[in-house]
């Protein structure tokens, strides 16, 4: 009989709506992975008030009484198969309190009260499970596996509630996909705290308890990831060196970012021998490995599908806006000018690319300001132009206002640099398909997908050499790395290494560079031998 893992999550890519980041590709992915090592990975996570409509089949497994916020609350459970792998169940928890932004997984929250909205439905979340294991109605795995601050309460719930006491005798792991985001919140006075969620716990905490889940900057706070941390077994980061990195101080100053004030507890556990570093996975078509053609420089033809499914994505985003927007009508400019470009057969000498979230983790390095007053972005834009005056940068992505902002005036001052403002699947595929060299900058990088899913296609990489990205991008082989200590000498890095790349494209070498890209394989089956061996063994 398999042992059975059940994972507590935000997201799963294996439910239609259900994925925003990396993290629900890994929910989707891993179970598959892990049944071929004879582990089945079952899933908890909210329904949020749509997904047991796109469901198969749902099983109605009843209600549970939970006790949150000084009330009872009633939580319905469904289970249904899950839809690539035979035996594991995903099970979908409904209640109102998940609903919170209709048809959404997250909330925005606001800069005054930062993850008030999610903190709180998250925390109702951990209840919820730690209430179905206890009483049954879920059966009690043989490994529970929390997956980022979303699921942090669970382990603080597991060690200090008598209720909960039978899953201490489980072994919990905690999953660190992105230690930049904590979900930290008061311990109390504010309707989103400690204080607030279990106010009967709060009552009961004892000084011992209460300094291990606040906040080590901000003592008058809980911090959920320190939680997941501190009171969880072992602990796993999504790449090896990102696994070391956590374990020094952060220091912005410098372009480096680590422990994010969690690295002292990160060194304990280190210290005794908990934590540990798998690089996430990627999923590889038998076809491609069977006869493997990596692609050549991109032709009329395939510039046209290109634009084609540019336009597709700018018409379905502006159906869900009242007005058109400043950004998407500079983005279908651009994309005209490009279609009559290839009407007649002129198609970008070098097509740049980018696809990724609009946040500081991967796009402060682009938008540092350089003595020369211009920002990194502006300054590569500028070069394009005098080394290769036909080339082009495709940058997607959506997130930070301010930053989309910035970028679309780019967008509008230079006709090399098409920015589009969104996410969608095919479009990023398109890309990813498509593009001469992928630019993945990130100032820290837990382990990333775009670079592996830029070299599957054959397109190589320019990374910063942080992280994942250290862990998947071989500098001069497989793609291209830059470092520097400072902002400012990763900036210089970065674009001087960008001038290398373009002339090893134009060189002899590039068609290696491409076919050891497309060769690299970060196969979910092998990683999965690590989880078994390194995180769901005996403690």
């Amino acid at each position: 009989m398999k042992q059975r893992i059940l994972m507590v999550a935000a997201e799963n890519g294996a439910l239609a709506g259900a994925k925003v980041g990396g993290m629900a590709d890994v929910i989707r992915d891993l179970p598959d992975a892990l049944a071929g090592v004879d582990l089945c990975a079952d899933v908890i996570m909210p329904s949020y008030g749509f997904l047991t409509a796109v469901a198969n089949q749902p099983q109605d497994l009843g209600e549970l009484t939970v006790a949150f916020g000084g009330r009872l609350e009633r939580v319905h459970v469904f289970a249904m198969p899950h839809p690539q792998v035979p035996e594991a169940m995903i099970y979908l928890l409904e209640h109102a309190l998940w609903q919170s932004v209709p048809g959404q997984i997250y909330s925005q929250g606001s800069a005054e009260r930062p993850f008030a909205d999610d903190a709180t439905k998250f925390a109702f979340l951990c209840a919820s499970v730690a209430t179905a294991l206890a009483t049954g109605r879920v059966p009690m795995p043989a490994v529970l596996h929390l997956h980022d601050w979303h699921a942090g309460c669970l382990a603080m719930l597991r060690a200090f509630v008598p209720e909960f006491s039978a899953l201490k005798e489980i072994e919990c792991v905690f999953s660190i996909h992105n230690l930049a985001l904590q979900g930290i919140r008061p311990l109390s006075q504010d309707s989103s705290s400690f204080a607030a969620w279990f106010p009967e716990l709060f009552a009961s905490l004892t000084q011992g308890q209460k300094q291990l889940i606040t906040d080590p900057r901000y003592p008058h706070c809980v911090n959920p990831m320190r939680m997941g941390i501190v009171l969880s077994d072992k602990v796993h980061l999504v790449s090896p060196s990102y696994a070391k990195e956590v374990l020094q101080p952060s220091k912005p100053e410098a372009g480096f970012f680590g422990g994010e004030g969690l690295e002292h507890d990160l060194q304990l556990k280190a210290n005794d021998g908990k934590v540990v570093g798998i690089l996430n996975g990627c999923v590889y078509s038998a076809a491609a490995d069977v006869n493997p053609k990596p692609k050549a420089r991109i032709q009329g033809a395939e510039f046209k599908q290109l634009l084609s499914a540019i336009e597709t994505a700018l018409v379905q985003w502006l159906g869900h806006q009242t007005q058109v927007s400043g950004v998407d009508m500079i983005a279908f400019a651009r994309t005209q000018a490009h279609w009559r470009q290839a009407m007649a057969e002129q198609v970008p000498s070098l097509l740049l690319t980018s696809v990724g979230r609009l946040t500081d983790q991967k796009v402060l390095l682009l938008r540092h300001q350089l003595p020369s007053g211009l920002s990194v972005l502006e300054t590569l834009l500028n070069a394009l132009k005098q080394i290769k005056p036909t080339a082009l940068f495709i940058l997607l992505g959506s997130g930070d206002v301010s930053i989309a902002k910035s970028f679309q005036a780019l967008g509008a001052k230079y006709d090399n640099l098409l920015f589009l403002q969104g996410y969608n699947e095919a479009l990023s595929e398109a890309l990813y398909q498509h593009g001469d060299l992928f630019l993945m900058p990130s100032s820290f990088e837990p382990c990333g997908i775009s670079q592996m899913l830029a070299m599957r296609a054959g397109q190589p990489c320019l990374v910063h050499g942080v992280g994942g990205l250290k862990d998947t991008v071989e500098d001069g082989v497989t793609g291209f790395a830059f470092n520097g200590n400072s902002l400012d000498e990763q900036a210089e890095a970065f674009l001087q290494r960008l001038m290398q790349a373009i002339a090893c494209f134009e060189g002899k070498t590039w068609p290696k560079v491409r076919a050891a890209a497309m060769a690299q394989r970060f196969d979910w089956h092998s990683i999965a031998e690590q989880y078994r061996q390194q995180l769901y063994c005996k403690v």
